[in-house]
Formats: C-alpha cells, structure tokens, sequence
C-alpha cells in the first residue's frame, strides 16, 4: 500500500493473491463480491475483472456503472482522464471483449502496470499494452487527481494478451 493511494486502490492491493478455483468450486471472495453486487451469477468461471474493479469502487463508497459487470461499461463512467493516473480505472480492448483494472505505473518500456481481478484468473499486478487501451477514468464526484505521471517499475511477468 502506497500513502497516495487513492481508497478504492487500498481496497484493491487487499486481496492480490485471490485466485478462482477450476471446476465447479468457486473462490469465497469472488462468491461474496457478486452476492454484495446483486449478480445473477455466482461463480468465478464468468469473466470477473468487472466485478473486482466494482467490489473495490463500491466499497469505497463511490458509485459504479449499471452493468459494472461488462468491462467496457466502465468506459462510460466517470470523468476520461487524458493521461493514466494512480488508482484511475483502465479499460483495454481485447478480442472478444474488453479488460478493466487499476493503473498502479508503468515499465521502463511503457507497458502500464496494472491491478486487476480475472488477469491469469487471479488478482495481480500484471504488464499491458498501451496501445490496447480505450480510455483512463476518474471516479465521479471525486477530485481529479493533480497530474504526477507514473512510478516505473519492473514488471515480473509477460505482457498481459487476453485476460478471457
């Protein structure tokens, strides 16, 4: 936990390390998020990364899009930054779908790194690729952040391609 982080970024760094299970089992955490967020589903097998970026908004006290389930639903909430930010919401194109997470900075060649649930099915710190983003986003009614750029950091993985 960094003392900038924003709070909903707090509650995110919580639970690096929850991981789905494989087969008819599902995580607890997981189970519990969609039963907090009203889902219709309960297992971690559905594409998670827009219930974790929710669980965590939530939590904090902000409000989250209608379909907070649908990746790419996040990229009409909020205010767009022009810039990635710490603890801003980013969300990626990737075939078939989208991808969302939380900017925590950058590599040294430019990858955003970013926390995310359903990124290797579990919540991590993971690298990607600037040119499959769609847009950075501030929670609404919150201050925008005073622009500082991104920590650098080594990323120990590969570049995050398809979070289905």
């Amino acid at each position: 936990m960094s003392i900038n982080d924003p709070s909903w970024l707090s509650e995110a760094r919580k639970y690096i390390g929850v991981a789905e299970i494989k087969g008819p089992k599902t995580s607890d955490f997981i189970s519990r998020w969609l039963k907090h967020l009203g889902a219709w589903w309960s297992d971690d097998e559905t594409p998670w990364c827009g219930t974790f970026v929710a669980q965590c908004i939530e939590t904090a006290g902000l409000p989250i899009p209608k379909y907070w389930m649908r990746a790419k639903a996040w990229a009409d909430w909020g205010t767009k930054l022009s810039n990635p930010e710490l603890g801003c919401v980013v969300v990626f194109e990737r075939k078939g779908g989208g991808h969302v997470g939380f900017v925590v900075g950058r590599t040294l060649n430019g990858n955003l790194l970013v926390l995310g649930g359903n990124q290797g099915d579990k919540v991590c710190i993971a690298p990607f690729d600037r040119t499959r983003v769609i847009g950075y986003y501030w929670p609404p009614g919150i201050s925008l952040p005073i622009p500082q750029g991104l920590v650098v950091m080594t990323a120990t993985g590969p570049t995050s391609t398809n979070e289905a």
